[in-house]
């Protein structure tokens, strides 16, 4: 027996035409490429999105293609968001930070018909154009005053696209399940992998991390999210925002610790959303100037665990929380946070901090296992770990024209990580299953050893990596950058560890360099980092 209850279908569309109705004065504010503030309304949003939706109608754009989008998070990248998804095309958000040979695989692998380009990557696109072959011309994300020479052909000014195009665009019906937007992982080794997700999966994870136990986005919520809308669909919070009408302060291309603050100044956000070398970037800057941030109490961070350091930091001196959020590009992308909670407000602080520094609790939609490397489930008790296994309607099942599915015979999603999960439901990322550290036949975190490094105030960051052993197969090396004014001793730092992490897990030795490489996404890229000192050790 079925239900006697309307139908009806979870559509991108819907959620601009919602805002539209009914939070109409919410406001969008945007750092733009060219400079000034540029401010609005998701009424004025709405209007935009139909007339940039009977323009891409107008350049014979049809259900299921696909447009690609390399920008900065903005009021007219926002407008794509909704305009392409909204008349059944698919929008590509392309991550102009990747290497000009997989940006031009994903656009050719995605079939783009038109990119739309901040001014920031025009010179980038030139550089490409030759070899992209599906794209039909190029839509610079300005206004005539400010378009650029270029040597890109059929160029289009995006103002001019727009300008004398109807508000009014009857938006179509059609299935929930339709693809909506196209996200590619990026991956240290391959190519990228695309992740198609549907009107259903985005509009369910926008509800997802809208909640109590997320984001807790309101129309009293002013978000700024420093999270790229080029990456995994800013976390869903343009779709969220839209949802509930909450305020959104876009940084533009300044991601700087002083640009951002200056939007905490002046636009009061309460709800902040980024990775963890941003929030180091302003921890430097506020310190530096003498600085706080008193309307914000959430600081979201994700795509690398945040050292135990940083947590404090935003705590003891600008009385944030700093909540993590743990997801994937195959997940929409968040799956757990650790939300602050009334169990937590009457923790010693130094145990809240141990509970902050874990991944959280799997949201509603999420189910999430651990397994041995022969499937077998383990227990959930806070001390066995394993590759950690996710299904559920917001994650993938398969990739962009891949004919295999990524699931397993159970269903089970592997997502690449080796985690824990506690007995009341919290999971806690023990490493990246290519990064973990097997020495003599136990796993050592590579995670955990840089979290604990970071802690020491003389480094800025750490990156810890398993190189050849004789006795022991694999141990750990770590490797550190120094603060601008540090300066310390490789006994300094294995004497700061001692006590923090197992002793057999303390560092072989300790290498002092300039920079550490990073991926795309800011996160650590460890691939040549262990070529190049795979033989350390042996050769010591």
């Amino acid at each position: 027996m079925l239900g006697n209850m309307m139908s009806g279908q979870l559509l991108i569309s819907g959620l601009i035409e919602h805002a539209e109705k009914y939070h109409s004065d919410a406001e969008i504010v945007s750092r733009t490429v060219e400079g000034p503030i540029h401010r609005y309304t998701f009424s004025e949003a709405a209007k935009r999105s139909r007339k940039l939706a009977n323009a891409l109608v107008k350049l014979g754009l049809t259900k299921g293609d696909t447009v690609g989008t390399l920008a900065w998070n903005g009021y007219r990248h926002f407008e794509l968001y909704f305009g392409v998804s909204g008349i059944g095309c698919v929008v590509n958000t392309v991550n102009p930070r990747l290497f000009p040979e997989q940006l031009t695989y994903i656009i050719n692998h995605a079939e783009n018909q038109y990119l739309f380009i901040d001014l920031s990557f025009v010179d980038l696109v030139e550089s490409l154009e030759d070899e992209l072959s599906d794209v039909k011309g190029f839509i610079i994300l300005t206004d005539k005053d400010n378009m650029p020479e270029t040597k890109l052909k059929n160029v289009i000014c995006y103002e001019d696209l727009i300008s004398e195009e109807s508000e009014d665009f009857d938006w179509p019906e059609f299935d929930e399940n339709t693809a909506s937007s196209l996200c590619y992982t990026s991956g240290t080794t391959g190519n990228p992998k695309g992740v198609l997700y549907s009107h259903r999966s985005t509009v369910l994870h926008a509800w997802i991390v809208s909640s109590g136990n997320v984001a807790k986005v309101s129309s009293s919520t002013v978000i700024l999210p420093v999270v790229p809308m080029f990456h995994v669909n800013a976390w869903g919070i343009p779709y969220a925002a839209a949802m509930f009408g909450a305020k959104l302060v876009f940084p533009g291309p300044k991601l700087d610790g002083e640009s951002i603050h200056e939007l905490i100044e002046s636009e009061k956000p309460d709800l902040l959303m980024g990775v963890p070398t941003v929030w180091l970037g302003l921890l430097q800057y506020l310190s530096g100037a003498n600085k706080t941030i008193d309307s914000v109490d959430t600081a979201l961070v994700g795509g690398a665990a945040a050292p135990r350091a940083m947590i404090q930091e935003f705590e003891e001196k600008h009385n944030v929380f700093l909540m993590h959020g743990w997801g994937m590009t195959e997940m929409s992308p968040l799956g757990t946070a650790t939300v602050k909670t009334a169990e937590m407000d009457n923790m010693d602080l130094e145990d809240r901090y141990d509970l902050q520094q874990k991944q959280g609790k799997a949201f509603f939609g999420v189910d999430m296992t651990i397994a041995d490397d022969d499937g077998n489930e383990l227990p959930k008790d806070g001390i066995a770990f394993g590759r950690l296994l996710v299904k559920g309607p917001t994650i993938v099942e398969r990739y962009f024209k891949a004919e295999e599915s990524a699931k397993d015979e159970n269903g089970w999603f592997d997502t690449g990580d080796v985690a824990k999960i506690h007995p009341e439901g919290y999971m806690e990322i023990v490493d990246r299953s290519k990064d973990v550290i097997k020495s003599g036949g136990e796993w050592i975190s590579s995670i955990d050893l840089e979290n604990a490094a970071v802690g020491h105030p003389e480094v800025a960051e750490a990156c810890v990596i398993g190189v050849l052993h004789e006795k022991w197969d694999e141990r750990p090396l770590l490797l550190v950058v120094k603060t601008s004014d540090g300066n310390p001793s490789a006994e300094d730092l294995l004497n700061f560890l001692d006590g923090k992490v197992a002793k057999w897990w303390l560092p072989d030795d300790v290498i002092f360099v300039e920079d550490l490489p990073h991926t795309a996404t800011g996160k650590l890229l460890k691939t040549n980092l262990r070529d190049e000192y795979k033989n350390y050790l042996i050769n010591k």
